[in-house]
Parts: C-alpha cells; sequence; structure tokens
C-alpha cells in the first residue's frame, strides 16, 4: 500500500509516518519501479503500536524501547516495560494533581464574576491586573513571587 493508503488506515499524518522512518521507529518500506513506497502488513501493524503509544501519551524514546522489546524474552528488558509504564502513570498522575490545582484557580478567579457589567468594571480583569502588577490575587491567595534578577 501506498503512504496515503497507510495514512488512512492508521490515521496518522503522512508527515509523521516519515518521520518515523527517519528517526527508525518504522523500516523502511520497499520501493517499486516507480519509486514509491510500498507499505506491507508490517508497517501497518507497527505504525497502529506507535500511534496507540503515542495516544497513551508516550514519548518516542518510550516508544522506541516498548518496540525493542516486542520480540524479547529478556526478564529484565520485559521488567523495564513494566517500569516505563509506571514511570508514565506517575507523570499523568502529577498532570492531574496539577490541573485540579489549575481548576481551582480558575474557579476562585471565576469567582471574581457577578455578571453586573454594567454596574461596575469585571472583577476577573481586575484581579488579572491585580496579579500583574505584583499584588494578591484570587487565584493565588497570595502575592506571587518575584523573578530572579538576571
Amino acid at each position: 500500500m501506498r503512504i496515503g493508503e497507510l495514512s488512512k488506515a492508521t490515521g496518522v499524518d503522512i508527515e509523521t509516518i516519515r518521520f518515523y522512518e527517519k528517526s527508525g521507529l518504522l523500516p523502511p518500506p520497499a520501493r517499486s519501479d516507480n519509486g514509491y513506497r510500498d507499505y506491507a502488513q508490517l508497517q501497518l501493524e507497527r505504525l497502529a503500536f506507535i500511534r496507540h503509544c503515542r495516544a497513551l501519551d508516550m514519548s518516542l524514546a518510550d516508544v522506541d524501547l516498548l518496540l525493542q522489546s516486542l520480540q524479547s524474552h529478556d526478564p529484565q528488558q520485559l521488567a523495564s516495560v513494566d517500569a516505563l509504564v509506571d514511570a508514565q502513570l506517575a507523570r499523568v498522575r502529577a498532570r492531574l494533581k496539577s490541573m485540579q490545582a489549575l481548576e481551582a484557580q480558575l474557579q476562585a478567579l471565576k469567582g471574581r464574576c457577578d455578571a453586573r457589567h454594567e454596574q461596575h468594571a469585571c472583577g476577573i480583569l481586575a484581579e488579572l491586573v491585580a496579579a500583574a502588577h505584583g499584588e494578591a490575587c484570587a487565584c493565588h491567595g497570595e502575592k506571587p513571587a518575584e523573578e530572579p534578577r538576571r
């Protein structure tokens, strides 16, 4: 199959497929007489595997390690797969915690809006301006830390 067909079959952009080939994640396909790439089932399955790993937000280095582990029977290498997933899970949990903190900050900021804009200035904008001036704000509750001077 040609690269466009592979792209449609996997949902991976053509430029991304070419990038995966250049980086060695996807083995180069055979070439037809006219020079077109001719992808086989091997590339289709491998690209689907890569896409799934990327959907799990795994780095390309992690995907490479997983690809190398596919045919392995080495207990140590297979244990590294488990460790990789544990590390990815820890990253996701840390991001979730960060996103929950962000949600709380935005809720506090949203609490400054009473939707009576014709009677007074926007409370959200006032808070954002105050924070920009280094004052305490509703979303952070305290004066922001000053950045070190260079």
